[in-house]
This record gives structure tokens, C-alpha cells and sequence, in this order.
């Protein structure tokens, strides 16, 4: 479990631009050591606004797209192509306008898929797919991710991992089936806890006033089960990325002036 670190940038313009370049850092490093690199994609305002930030930045031509794994978090399970799809959205965004190999990206299944509306063997499948994906050296069912990117819900939730549902409660499966959520719609497929701690690099990233509260939660030393960011953590390193507004509730001991 690696201690969290804090970077606390401006306003959320700020923070997108700023994470998406030390996500181009990120990726272009592991290319050069590996090979290769694999990265978890968030979705969300945050999510969606760091991938628009990656297909403005002038570097982003520095990374190899045909060398980059790209997987998801979580996702709605809704039709494939549905514009409240996060793979649809971050096409928008950004995957759309990049030579990525499709073999390569990694979406989650949609609700008219081969498994049909039957979320629990989709969540299966994925599972199995991650568990292709990993080497020996992973240690594990699912690769060892080089970034994993969390967005922080209001009430704290990650991925589809919202306080007190049984998928925060998961200690052995990587991706599971999610019915009722409190946020629309009620039925997602997510990474479980044990599959993001798995990651290299955690980023959780918080922009705006409506999540100051759930991250002074979650970095006050909260249990997962009520406070699912809590709980996400990588192997190497945690980072919280957030805009001022986010970290307005934090006491000012957890980050040092300089990141404001």
C-alpha cells in the first residue's frame, strides 16, 4: 500500500492539462523501458476532461498509440455505442483521433453484446480477459497496470464501487456485475479493489466544490466500505489529483503550498 500524495492544482483546466502531461511522461517512460505500456481509463467530467486535454497537448505525438494497452475502470451497461458509454465518450474525446491498434483497446462488454443483458457473465468475461492479458511477472489475474485513473464520486465512490454495495466488498474477484446503483443507470460493470491495487500508479482525480467533501473523507483515514477512494491505492504510488476547490476542505498539513 503506497501513501497517498497530493497535487493541487489551480481550477480543473489546470489539473486536466497538467495530468494529461504527466500521463504522456508516464506512458512515453514505459514505452522506452518495456516496450509497451497499459493504462486504465476513467470516465466521468474528470475522466473525459484529462482525455481532452491528451488530444490538445502538442507532446501527445510522443507517445507510440499502436503501443498502448488501454483498458477501463468501470462501465455503464448500456448498448454498445450508447452516448453515456464511457468507451464512447472517451472515442470522443480523444481515442477517435489517434492510431491506436484496436486489438489493443479493451472495452468493457455492452448490454447487446455476446452476453446479451446478462451483466454477471459480462463482468466474467472481462475478468477472463484481463486474465489473458497477464504475464507471469504480473503475479496476478489481471496485468500490471502502469496507470490506473479513478474519478471521485461525491459520495466518494471509484470506478462503479459506491459505500456499502457488495462490490466494494469484493476480495477475490477483478470485475463483477453492479445492479442498483445510486446514479444512473443502475447496472455497471467494474474493476474491484483487488484489481486496481494491482496497478503500478493510482491517480484519483477531484475537480470542483460538490467533491471537496468526499475527499477530505477519504484522505482522513476513512474505511473502504463507507468510502470506497479510500481503498484505492497502487503498488508504487498514489496520487490524488485535484483543483482547489476539491481540496478546500483538506487541512493544509496533507499538501505542501508549493502544489497549489
Amino acid at each position: 500500500m503506497s501513501t497517498p500524495q497530493l497535487v493541487v492544482h489551480r481550477d480543473k483546466e489546470l489539473m486536466a492539462q497538467a495530468a494529461a502531461a504527466r500521463l504522456i511522461t508516464k506512458v512515453v517512460d514505459a514505452q522506452a523501458s518495456r516496450g509497451y505500456a497499459s493504462v486504465v481509463l476513467t470516465g466521468g467530467r474528470n475522466g473525459n476532461g484529462l482525455l481532452a486535454a491528451l488530444a490538445a497537448a502538442p507532446a501527445r505525438d510522443a507517445i507510440d498509440w499502436g503501443r498502448l494497452d488501454l483498458w477501463w475502470g468501470d462501465e455503464r451497461f448500456l448498448p454498445e455505442g450508447d452516448p453515456e458509454r464511457n468507451v464512447t465518450q472517451a472515442g470522443e474525446a480523444l481515442l477517435d483521433s489517434v492510431p491506436l491498434d484496436p486489438k489493443r483497446v479493451h472495452a468493457m462488454p455492452a448490454s447487446d453484446g455476446v452476453w446479451g443483458a446478462d451483466v454477471d457473465t459480462a463482468a466474467a468475461a472481462y475478468a477472463e480477459e484481463l486474465r489473458r492479458a497477464a504475464g507471469p511477472e504480473n503475479h496476478g489475474p489481471v496485468p500490471t497496470f502502469d496507470v490506473l485513473m479513478l474519478g471521485v464520486g461525491p459520495d466518494t465512490h471509484v470506478a462503479s464501487l459506491f459505500p456499502e454495495l457488495p462490490a466494494v466488498r469484493e476480495t477475490e474477484r477483478t470485475v463483477v456485475g453492479v445492479r442498483g446503483a445510486p446514479k444512473p443507470p443502475p447496472v455497471r460493470v467494474t474493476l474491484t479493489l483487488p484489481a486496481i491495487r494491482a496497478a503500478r500508479e493510482v491517480w484519483l482525480l477531484a475537480a470542483g466544490e460538490d467533491k471537496a467533501r468526499a475527499a477530505a473523507i477519504a484522505l482522513s483515514g476513512a474505511g473502504e466500505i463507507q468510502a470506497p477512494a479510500a481503498g484505492a491505492y497502487g503498488r508504487s504510488r498514489t496520487l490524488w489529483l485535484l483543483d482547489a476547490a476539491a481540496a478546500s476542505q483538506l487541512p493544509r498539513s496533507l499538501y505542501p503550498p508549493a502544489s497549489a
